[in-house]
Order: C-alpha cells, then sequence, then structure tokens
C-alpha cells in the first residue's frame, strides 16, 4: 500500500487532502492518507477568535469570491447557507490629515474607465491628464516578469500610481510595486495592455469580472473563517490526522522517504507534500544544495490590533468600510478596516469593531512597535483611531496577532526562483511536492486551488 503524507495542516494541506481522498473514492488504489500538524489546531493563519459580542480574525478576514473554485467547493462542503459577504461602501486613503475616497469603479485603485479617473480626489488635475497617456502609448518592452510598479507609471504617470494605487496594491501584496511583478500580482494587466491599448480600456471592457453583484466581492462564514476549516476536517474521514506533532527531518530511505517526528514513531511515505513555510520546509530537507533557492524566497512580518467598543456603528461614516495609509504619514498603522461596518456578522450589537494593520515596511519602526508590551500597542493603536476618526474612549475587547517573518512577499525573481527550486526538487527528491503561499499565492483562493492541482499530480503519480 501506497502512503501519501502532508506536512502542514494549513488550507493548502487541507485542501490537498480534501481532493486527493476525493480522486481517490474513484480509484480501486489503496493509499493510506496521513496529515500531519504542528499545532493542536488545523487551520494556519485561518483561526477565528470568538467571544459574546465579536468574531476576529487572526489572520485573512475573508476569501475572494470571484476566484476559480472557491464556489464549486463551497457547494460541496454544503457550505453556501452559512456565506456572508462584505457590506458595500467606499474604502478611503488616509492623506494630508482627511480620509478621501478612493473612486468607484477602479481595480486596486486603477481606474476602469476615465470617468473613474476624472472623479478622483486623490490626484490633481495634471495628474489625471498624465494618466490618459495610457491611451496613447504602446507597450513595447514590459513583459510579465518585468516590475508592476514601473509597468504602471510608464502608462499611467507617477501621480495616480504613488496617490492611488501604490498604498492599495502595496497593502495587498506586502511589497513596495518596484519590487513586485505583473506576474505574482495583475498579470491581467500586460494582457489588456496588448490587447487594447489600454490599461483602462481593458479593465473597461471587462469590468464584469471584478464587479460580482452589488459589488460584493468577498465571503465568509456567519461563525468566522474557521468554519471552512472544520468543515474541511470533518469531511477527511478517510485520513489519518496526526495534531500537535512535530516533523524534524525528512531522510530518503531505499526509495522511501523516511519522516521523523518528536513525539511519535517514524513515517515512511512514498509521496510527501511540504505545505509548511518555505523556511521550515528547508530545515526539514537539511539540504545545502537547495538552500541557495530557499534563501531567496522573502517573508515579511505585520501585527494585527483588533478593539472593539461599546459604541454604536452610527459613529462612523456613513458610507465607508476602511481606509488605507500611504507613506510618510501621522498615523502610525498601514490601513485600518472597519470590521463591524464590512462584516455585520462580527459584531452582533452593531458595536464597533476596528482592526488595525502595522507592516515592516519601515524595519525600525516596525521593531519598536514589535518591542511593545500589549497595553502599549493599545495605546498606538487608540491614538491611531483618534486621529483619523475621532473615535476615543476604553476599548471592551481587544486581540493581539503578531506573525512574524511570515507572510510571503513575491519580489521581481520569486517566478523564475519557483522555476529553479521545483527543478532542482524534481532532481533530488522525487515524489516530494513543494505547495502553500510560499510558492504560489497568498490568497485562500489561490491555496484551495494550489491543494486541488496538487492532489491531481500526486493521483496521476500513483493511479
Amino acid at each position: 500500500m501506497k502512503t501519501v503524507v502532508v506536512i502542514g495542516g494549513g488550507i493548502t494541506g487541507l485542501s490537498t487532502m480534501y481532493y486527493l481522498q476525493k480522486k481517490l473514492k474513484t480509484s480501486k488504489e489503496a493509499v493510506r492518507l496521513i496529515l500531519i500538524e504542528e499545532n493542536d489546531v488545523l487551520g494556519g493563519k485561518i483561526h477565528s477568535v470568538r467571544n459574546d459580542e465579536f468574531i476576529m480574525e487572526t489572520g485573512a478576514d475573508s476569501i475572494v469570491a470571484r476566484k476559480q473554485g472557491v464556489s464549486a467547493l463551497l457547494d460541496e462542503l454544503n457550505l453556501h447557507h452559512e456565506v456572508v459577504n462584505n457590506a458595500t461602501g467606499k474604502s478611503y486613503i488616509y492623506q494630508n490629515h482627511q480620509l478621501k475616497p478612493i473612486p468607484d469603479d477602479t481595480v486596486f485603485g486603477i481606474p476602469m474607465s476615465k470617468e473613474a479617473l476624472f472623479s478622483s480626489e486623490l490626484i490633481s488635475e495634471d495628474g489625471k491628464k498624465e494618466a490618459l497617456k495610457d491611451f496613447t502609448t504602446k507597450n513595447t518592452d514590459f513583459t510579465k516578469d518585468s516590475s508592476i510598479g514601473l509597468f504602471l507609471e510608464s502608462f499611467l504617470g507617477k501621480e495616480i500610481v504613488e496617490n492611488q494605487i501604490a498604498p492599495v496594491l502595496s497593502g495587498v501584496y506586502s511589497g513596495k510595486l518596484n519590487e513586485l511583478t505583473l506576474a505574482t500580482t495583475l498579470p491581467y494587466l500586460l494582457d489588456y495592455k496588448n490587447q487594447y491599448g489600454s490599461i483602462i480600456k481593458g479593465l473597461e471592457e471587462n469590468k464584469e469580472k471584478f464587479q460580482s453583484k452589488d459589488n460584493k466581492k468577498f465571503v465568509s462564514f456567519k461563525h468566522g473563517l474557521s468554519t471552512l476549516i472544520n468543515r474541511l476536517e470533518n469531511e477527511l474521514k478517510d485520513i489519518e490526522i496526526f495534531k500537535g506533532s512535530k516533523v524534524t527531518k525528512i531522510d530518503h530511505n531505499d526509495n522511501r522517504y523516511k519522516i521523523t517526528l518528536e513525539n511519535h514513531q517514524d513515517i515512511n511515505a512514498d509521496y510527501i507534500v511540504l505545505s509548511t513555510p518555505h523556511q521550515v520546509t528547508q530545515s526539514l530537507l537539511q539540504d545545502e544544495n537547495l538552500d541557495p533557492y530557499f534563501n531567496q524566497l522573502i517573508n515579511s512580518s505585520i501585527i494585527s490590533v483588533y478593539i472593539g467598543f461599546d459604541i454604536p456603528d452610527e459613529k462612523l461614516p456613513a458610507d465607508g468600510t476602511g481606509f488605507i495609509v500611504p507613506e510618510n504619514s501621522d498615523l502610525v498603522c498601514n490601513a485600518c478596516t472597519w470590521t463591524s461596518r464590512k462584516w455585520t456578522h462580527t459584531s452582533k450589537n452593531r458595536h464597533l469593531l476596528f482592526r488595525l494593520f502595522y507592516k515592516n515596511t519601515d524595519p525600525e519602526k516596525f521593531n519598536h512597535l514589535n518591542s511593545l508590551n500589549e497595553k502599549d500597542l493599545i495605546q498606538v493603536a487608540l491614538k491611531d483611531l483618534e486621529k483619523s476618526l475621532g473615535i476615543s474612549g476604553e476599548p471592551v475587547c481587544t486581540e493581539i496577532t503578531k506573525w512574524a517573518d511570515n507572510m510571503p512577499k513575491y519580489h521581481l525573481k520569486h517566478r523564475e526562483t519557483i522555476e529553479s527550486l521545483t527543478k532542482k526538487m524534481n532532481d533530488s527528491y522525487p515524489n516530494i511536492t513543494l505547495a502553500g503561499c510560499s510558492y504560489y499565492g497568498v490568497g485562500i483562493a489561490d491555496c484551495i486551488t494550489n491543494g486541488k492541482n496538487t492532489a491531481e499530480t500526486i493521483f496521476e503519480k500513483i493511479k
């Protein structure tokens, strides 16, 4: 009997096991399936914290609804009756001590029409006129491995990128735009430029892809995102799940692999999926020939601070769901989600719940924040709320999560690095597969797709 082991019980590892179990039910193959997770609970960065009043997420707060495979999986898991959508409303950028709205009909701050461009309060008239060169300039040099920052600046101009697009995109992808590629962010922008001669026109022609009904682009669940993790775990009926089990080493053992665990007997496996952060995978393999590739992969850090108040939600601006903070601001945070407004299910009594994000874009400032105790960190967040929204008072609930050096950051050479690493892995470690957000996309939907593709690859090898 063949044995497949998935190491890492986050959303990628769970998805891999779910789809592999499903594929094996259609075959006559007898396969032992094992899932190993170091922590006592599954889910990785996905974890919902609940109390009598609020629901708070330690990691991602939602899934992009339009991403391929999301709806199908929710159907299979019978979860559609648990789904909640984001409330619609404007997102703002904090500029010159004021909240200014990101225009409607934009994608990550990129206008989808001339009307959206000229409605912006974030750029000057000269900046808007400069962006019109997108309609007259041709692409002759840029590829999907080019910097998305340079690409956008070349066709839309520097002002709109710095004031309107960069704050949004840098926040989503945790990096400076000049250090991120089109391939690892928004590759379709290059296709639109080449096909339609204009980024703006291309977005306008494909507007339906980016606007779901009522602009509800994201989904969560009535009781938090842990609902998805719990349902997947319950579905893994043919799988041995080891929680609280730390893998310390992986060795070749004849034509198989030996997995050494701290608190369990060794496991011999024919196929292994490593859905662990790249630095964990590197330590497990302990192969100096792979180190140059792993060392090129980069992580960033983030601190998430939830603050809940016994204050009615209507104290917020009527049409808003949050704001983003550009560089060189008087605020310390990088972004603030008005969670109780954007996700009404998170506040039972419609009281204010905020989530503030602090990223290591400025290492010196971040190191100082990271050194603060919980009480002092809450005070920093309270000052940011008072400056930006005029909200003050004693919080009734707080939740702090620190992801230290654990948030993948895709750089200009990321795709090239992954291709080289994968080739080297195939040569040195046949039947060991790398999976997860360190390599193939950071969103939940991307991880689900990666898990499904990984399962199909392994199934093809087994049958």
